[in-house]
């Protein structure tokens, strides 16, 4: 038996797309495994209610570890698939990242070329 589809994203509030264009431009990770593109947060254990707060308020992404690497303890927050395109695209499409940081947006911008058939597919379902 499957389990139950993750419930979509809270509506969220000015103040919530804010912090989530900020946390993302300032230390996400804009890539993909080759096949799909996912956007990740790395943080150390210090800010895993910061990280929980983001999974509340997007259901469909995920939350790994703790991980323990050398003298390095992190979380990683995942977005992919449709969590990504439906969810999380469209408040860094809001945000407008090009006007505050040139470097992020380039990094956006390469992995939704790179990606491009991928996000329009998962788009439309």
């Amino acid at each position: 038996m499957a389990s139950p589809a993750p419930p979509p994203p809270t509506e969220l509030t000015p103040l919530d797309k804010g912090i989530v264009a900020g946390l993302l431009i300032a230390e996400g990770s804009f890539g993909g495994d080759g096949r799909q593109p996912q956007v990740t947060l790395k943080m150390h254990v210090r800010h895993e209610r910061l990280l929980r707060w983001l999974v509340e308020r997007f259901p469909r992404t995920k939350l790994y570890g703790p991980y323990h690497h050398g003298d390095r303890e992190f979380f990683q927050w995942m977005a992919r698939g449709r969590a990504l395109v439906q969810d999380v695209l469209p408040v860094l499409d809001e945000a407008a990242i090009a006007d505050i940081d040139v470097h992020a947006a380039q990094r956006l911008a390469t992995m939704r070329d790179r990606y491009a058939d991928y996000i329009a597919r998962v788009g439309r379902l």
